[in-house]
């Protein structure tokens, strides 16, 4: 069955003398209308989200790059 309705205030209202039964599980599809989402932002790169860490590490090994399976599991250097 398909039920239509508005959004008002952030909320879902249904229109009509029928509603879905309390506990039912619903799907929203949007047909149409204005859109209030605010544009995508564009992503951040990979230094503007790690800036805040890079090269605070201090005393590592200088292979640590290379063989940092050895490091954190143990296994083998390369």
């Amino acid at each position: 069955m398909v039920y239509y309705g508005h959004v008002r205030n952030g909320v879902i209202v249904l229109d009509g003398p029928t509603f879905p039964p309390e506990g039912a599980i619903v799907s929203v599809r949007v047909l149409k209308g204005r859109s209030s989402a605010r544009p995508k932002a564009k992503p951040l790169s990979f230094y503007e989200r790690y800036k805040d860490v890079i090269g605070k590490g201090k005393g590592l090994p200088s292979d640590l790059a290379k063989n940092h399976d050895h490091y954190l599991h143990g296994r083998p250097k390369k």
